[in-house]
């Protein structure tokens, strides 16, 4: 480049001219002009419909891209909507679940209460019946004693032995009008 510099340089030299920038050549201008056209014309021959074919295709493959990135974004929320229903579903029905849950517990535990309450009140009875029963055998128990005492001391007071059977039943007797008066 700079060996080019230097041949223009002495040429113009050689010609009595300084080169300025400013000044205008005709000759190198016609040059110019002509060379761009040239260039021009095979660019627009040869090189232009590739490039225009180039640049279409890219749009074209830029379009197909935008339109299927759509697609896809469509599709994923519709995706996103259905997972969405999903779980709104599944949050519902889980929450039925645990209604359910809660309502057979509260229902079993009605049942045990009630099963315990019964059971409660049927050992109580039993025990009130066992306790019935105890007393009466301890009443009976206490009456016999009473005439086997009664009929001791009574046999010390006469001593002499009575009839057993028959003292018995009137000591019983006496006893049962004694109780009936109380």
């Amino acid at each position: 480049m700079t060996s080019l510099w230097l041949t223009l340089r002495a040429v113009s030299e050689a010609a009595g001219a300084t080169p300025s920038p400013l000044t205008v050549d005709g000759g190198l201008m016609l040059w110019t002009l002509f060379v761009f056209g040239l260039l021009w014309y095979v660019l627009k021959r040869s090189a232009w419909p590739l490039m225009l074919r180039a640049v279409r295709e890219r749009e074209e493959r830029l379009e197909r891209q935008i339109a299927e990135a759509e697609r896809h974004r469509a599709e994923a929320a519709t995706l996103l909507e259905e997972h969405r229903q999903l779980l709104a579903g599944a949050k519902a029905e889980a929450q039925e679940i645990l209604a359910r849950a809660k309502g057979v517990a509260e229902k079993e535990h009605a049942a045990i209460a009630a099963k315990a309450r019964e059971e409660a009140a049927q050992q109580l009875d039993r025990a009130r019946r066992d306790i019935a029963e105890e007393k009466a055998k301890a009443v009976l128990e206490l009456r016999r004693e009473a005439v086997d005492l009664s009929m001791a001391a009574a046999a010390k007071l006469i001593e002499a032995r009575l009839d057993s059977d028959a003292n018995r039943r009137l000591v019983t007797e006496y006893l049962d009008t004694l109780g009936s008066r109380s």
